[in-house]
């Protein structure tokens, strides 16, 4: 009898209103297959080839380093040059640590590849791959045309020798000592992350069009049950009746159309690309320059020191997340599908623990600007409340801004910390025998893009995010300098509510 009444039901259902909507929702889901999908296969792939630009442009600057050493009569060339091979052939970055770089010259001869030793110092000029590309010709002649640039062959992938895929390389001359130096990304890398993406739109929109279609047959339902009680109506009431159905329809059917699109270009477009991506190409990437600037100290990167940019990268990709954030609280229709970013934990914060940890991070950089470096920090200090990162952040800048102060190794550098009673309140001291600051520069020191080190690569955002960051936990940043003799720099932050003296001692 159920199924009776089932197709009683079909039979009652208007074709004209449930095929419009089966429609507009396929020709969504056909605008995210044949138009979104491609242009975000694009983007992940100018992503990912700006990712191994950047690599190829960090790890040419090591190149730099040695060659640089050679011409300060440091190292000879054979040395500087072995040095460099053997720095280059243990980088690895990506996912899985198995992407690498490469060398060869302008002949073309293999100076260096960590997965092909059998070519070095062989003469690679008639190498070609499985179409017949003469590859390593072809990183000759963009090098000669335009000193650096991308080439796409088949290469094997990673250490697997039996499997040939497709893959883009960027290619950067070295002039001093004639070499390219190159990496690359497999295609496959950007399709499987497509295929993965797909995977879940052809999920979600599987529901969506599932819910669509359920909630057309209850509307149409609905209309055929009141249609069919009032079969022996006049002629006037159904025709009113129908009029009814047509307008329940097109609210219905305007609302369900901009919810999916909202759906659609907001967070695909904003958030599941942007963010993630850009997080996860830092996260690859972070391990090879932390582990670059632990065994050599600071270098330049995009106009500024890694020191500071390492730094300013996490409140970015905040800063995206927070947008990403205000859109989920506009449009409703996200809740059922956008996920919350956990916010910053707050917590009960050790600040000699953080400092000290501050320190170790920035040791090289110490031991490079000064012999002479104190750390004192008072004992049995109570905890402040706040986030331990973002402490640690405003010391390792505080520590850094110092350091570029020194003229010579022969100033001074103090960090503490300290209990201050009458005010409630913990604080972290640097202070450095500098050049100091002017006074008239004090009043803007903390101001966003203000700097008196511009000419040295300064962006004068490092004292504005330090800044921020003290505001944001209740602080201040106070600044006391006498040009030519140094600067005293306090971050003062407020305890917390119910602090619990530590029993250990900090040495």
């Amino acid at each position: 009898m159920a199924t009776a009444r089932f197709q009683n039901l079909l039979r009652h259902i208007p074709f004209r209103i449930f095929m419009p909507v089966v429609m507009t929702v396929l020709l969504f889901i056909l605008t995210i297959f044949q138009l979104i999908l491609p242009m975000m296969q694009e983007r992940l792939m100018d992503g990912k080839r700006e990712v191994i630009r950047e690599l190829v442009v960090s790890a040419w600057s090591s190149l730099e380093g040695y060659a640089r050493q050679e011409r300060q009569g440091l190292l000879s060339r054979e040395a500087a040059q072995q040095q460099a091979k053997t720095h280059l052939r243990g980088l690895r970055y990506g996912p899985n640590f198995k992407d690498y770089f490469w060398i060869n010259d302008m002949h073309p001869r293999m100076i260096m590849h960590p997965y092909r030793p059998d070519l070095e110092g062989k003469d690679i000029s008639t190498f070609a791959d499985p179409a017949g590309k003469r590859l390593f010709i072809a990183c000759v002649e963009i090098v000669r045309a335009k000193g650096a640039g991308y080439v796409d062959y088949q290469w094997q992938w990673m250490d697997d020798p039996t499997r040939i895929v497709p893959k883009i390389s960027y290619v950067m001359g070295f002039e001093p000592w004639g070499w390219i130096l190159g990496s690359g990304i497999y295609v496959e890398d950007v399709h499987a992350q497509i295929s993965a993406i797909t995977r879940k739109l052809t999920l979600v929109c599987s529901w969506i069009l599932f819910a669509i279609i359920l909630l057309s047959v209850l509307i149409v339902a609905h209309g055929a049950k009141v249609t069919h009680e009032k079969k022996q109506a006049e002629e006037m009431a159904l025709l009113k009746q129908e009029q009814l159905f047509q307008a329940a329809k097109m609210v219905s059917l305007g609302t369900l159309v901009s919810g999916v699109a909202h759906e659609i270009n907001n967070p695909i477009t904003s958030v599941m690309l942007n963010a993630p991506n850009l997080g996860r190409m830092w996260e690859s990437v972070l391990p090879i320059l932390d582990r670059y600037h632990m065994q050599n100290g600071d270098f330049p990167v995009g106009g500024t020191v890694y020191s500071r940019i390492r730094d300013r990268i996490p409140p970015m990709l905040t800063s995206i997340t927070d947008d990403a954030r205000r859109v989920r609280d506009i449009v409703k229709d996200l809740k059922d599908f956008a996920r919350d970013n956990p916010s910053e934990s707050m917590e009960d914060v050790d600040v000699n623990e953080v400092v000290h940890k501050a320190v170790g991070l920035t040791a090289n950089l110490i031991n490079k600007s000064t012999r002479h470096f104190k750390l004192d920090c008072q004992v049995d200090l109570p905890p402040v409340y706040g986030n331990a990162q973002r402490i640690e952040q405003v010391t390792i800048n505080l520590v850094v801004n110092a350091c570029q102060a020194l003229p010579d190794a022969e100033r001074s550098v103090t960090v503490g910390t300290g209990f201050e009673a009458d005010r409630n309140c913990v604080f972290i001291a640097v202070c450095d025998e500098g050049v100091g600051i002017p006074a008239e520069a004090l009043m803007q020191i903390t101001d966003p893009f203000f700097t008196t080190r511009r000419e040295q690569g300064g962006t004068g955002l490092g004292l504005a995010i330090t800044d921020r960051i003290v505001r944001d936990h209740g602080g201040t940043l106070t600044f006391d300098s006498t040009p030519g003799k140094g600067t005293r720099v306090r971050a003062i932050f407020p305890l917390a509510k119910e602090p619990q003296q530590p029993n250990r001692q900090v040495d």
